[in-house]
């Protein structure tokens, strides 16, 4: 529960929706408008329909606060994706929430390795601060990512 009474909810979600397809759009430009076009590893409403991903979203009362994902990398890799929280939501410990349910539905998952992918520009600074608060520390590029001044 919270201040305003309705609990937050996370679960799996359509990224088909309507609201949530327009907040995967701002992230989207969010990061086109912060990161170098090479280095905009954001997925889109079509990537994250994939089956090697599971796709959240944190809800109140119905109405979207923030999303994320994990892209199954191989049988004990994650990734998280596509963290987002809605500007108006922000502040409230929604990413936490969000993060700490990806990190469930992993262990559950058997994964045994998460690893994700963020800016180094000062934009992302709170998007680091959340990840190191959550235990994530910097590592070399995994998967297909390559050695950059913005990762």
């Amino acid at each position: 529960m919270n201040a305003s009474g309705a609990p937050i909810v996370v679960e799996t979600d359509d990224p088909h929706a309507g609201d949530v397809t327009s907040l995967l759009r701002r992230h989207l430009a969010f990061t086109h408008a912060s990161s170098p076009p090479e280095d905009v590893h954001a997925l889109d409403v079509h990537a994250l329909v994939d089956p090697a991903i599971t796709f959240v979203s944190a809800r109140r009362g119905g109405t979207l606060l923030g999303v994320g994902a994990l892209k199954r990398l191989d049988d004990e890799h994650v990734e998280v994706k596509s963290m987002h929280t809605a500007t108006e939501a922000r502040g409230q410990g929604i990413a936490r929430l969000v993060l700490d349910h990806l990190l469930e539905v992993a262990r559950a998952a058997g994964a045994r390795r998460v690893s994700l992918e963020t800016g180094t520009q000062d934009v992302f600074a709170p998007a680091r601060a959340l990840y190191t608060a959550a235990g994530f520390v910097p590592c070399e590029p995994f998967a297909d990512y390559q050695p950059s001044p913005y990762s």
